[in-house]
C-alpha cells in the first residue's frame, strides 16, 4: 500500500488581499463583523517581513476562509497608520500583526513569529469568534473513523492533514495508526521516520512508535508464552521469564495481566537488570497513553511499590 499525502485546494475567493485607506473601512472593519480579520501592517524596506507575511498567507489560506487577511504597505498608506496610531494601535515598528473581530481590535503582534506561533495566533482567535480551524475538525473527524472501525477512511483524512501541515504531530501519528490498523506496519513506520524534526519525538509520535514495537516483540513473546508461564511457576524470581511473559500478554491485549506481572517481578527486585521490569512498564504506559484505566491503576500500584 502506498500512502499519497496529497491535500486538495481550498476552494473559494482568495482570503488574502491587498488593502489602503480606501478600502480600510469596507475589508477590515465592516468585514471583521463576519470573520476575523488579520492585518498585516508592513514595508518594502523590512527584512523580517519577507518571511512573516507568506507564513502568515499559508495559515490563513488553510484556515478555508474562516480568516481573512488584509495586508497594508505603510509607506503607501500613511494617513491611515497615523490615524490608527493615534487610537492606540503600536505602528512605530513593523511587522505588526493586528486581529479584528466586531469592528474591534482583538489581539495583536509584533515581530516576525515562527509558522507554528502563527497558528496558535489563528486558532486563539477563531476560538475567540467561537469557531476553530479545519484542521481540528478533521483531525476529531478522523480519530472518530479510527475508532469505529474505519482505517481506510481515517488514513485517509489523516493524510490529507498531513500533507498539509507537515508539523501536526496528531495527524502523522494517527495517519501511522490507520496504517497499523490495515496491516502496514512497515509503512507505519517509515511515516513515523519521515516526521520532522520538530516532532519527532512528540508523545504521540513516539506512543505510536512503542505500540509497533511492542506489537512486533509481542507476536515473538506469544509463541514460548506456557514456557514463560511455566518458568514463571517454578520459579517467581525469573525476572527475565517475567518481562517476556508480559510483552505477550500485552500483545494479546491483556493489559491488566502484562502490568500485574511487571508490578510484581518489580516487587520481588526492582534494582535487576538495571530496573528493566519497571523499564518495560514505563513504555506500556507510554503505548498505552496515559489516561488508558489500565496505565492509571498501574501507575498507582508502582508509585505504591517505589514510594513505600
Amino acid at each position: 500500500m502506498n500512502v499519497i499525502l496529497d491535500a486538495a485546494s481550498p476552494s473559494g475567493p482568495d482570503p488574502v488581499r491587498d488593502g489602503d485607506q480606501r478600502t480600510f473601512m469596507q475589508d477590515v472593519i465592516e468585514a471583521s463583523r463576519e470573520v476575523p480579520i488579520l492585518v498585516d501592517f508592513w514595508a518594502t524596506w523590512c527584512g523580517p517581513c519577507k518571511t512573516l507575511t507568506p507564513a502568515i498567507e499559508r495559515v490563513v489560506r488553510a484556515a478555508g476562509g474562516r480568516v481573512r487577511l488584509v495586508k497594508i504597505d505603510i509607506d503607501q498608506n500613511r494617513q491611515l497608520v497615523a490615524q490608527l496610531t493615534q487610537l492606540g494601535l503600536p505602528l512605530q515598528s513593523v511587522p505588526t500583526v493586528a486581529a479584528f473581530w466586531q469592528g474591534q481590535i482583538a489581539d495583536i503582534f509584533q515581530g516576525a513569529l515562527p509558522e507554528s506561533e502563527i497558528k496558535k495566533f489563528v486558532e486563539n482567535l477563531l476560538k475567540v469568534a467561537g469557531g476553530q480551524m479545519p484542521s481540528a475538525e478533521l483531525l476529531a473527524e478522523a480519530k472518530a473513523l479510527l475508532e469505529q472501525g474505519d482505517p481506510q477512511g481515517a488514513l485517509e483524512l489523516f493524510a490529507g492533514l498531513a500533507q498539509q501541515e507537515p508539523e501536526n504531530a496528531e495527524a502523522l501519528a494517527g495517519l501511522a495508526r490507520a496504517l497499523v490498523a490495515l496491516g502496514e506496519e512497515d509503512q507505519a513506520l517509515e511515516v513515523l521516520a519521515s516526521a520532522a524534526p520538530k516532532i519527532a519525538g512528540h508523545a504521540e509520535i513516539a506512543a505510536v512508535r512503542s505500540q509497533i514495537e511492542l506489537a512486533q516483540a509481542g507476536r515473538e513473546a506469544q509463541a514460548g508464552l506456557a514456557g514463560f508461564e511455566a518458568r514463571l511457576a517454578a520459579d517467581p524470581s525469573d525476572h527475565e521469564a517475567a518481562i517476556e511473559l508480559s510483552i505477550a500478554l500485552n500483545a494479546m491485549d491483556e493489559r491488566a495481566r502484562a502490568a500485574e506481572t511487571l508490578l510484581a517481578s518489580i516487587k520481588l527486585d526492582r534494582a535487576w537488570n538495571e530496573e528493566a521490569a519497571r523499564m518495560q512498564l514505563l513504555k506500556f504506559f507510554e503505548a498505552w497513553g496515559m489516561t488508558d484505566p489500565a496505565t492509571l491503576k498501574a501507575r498507582r500500584a508502582l508509585s505504591g511499590l517505589l514510594f513505600k
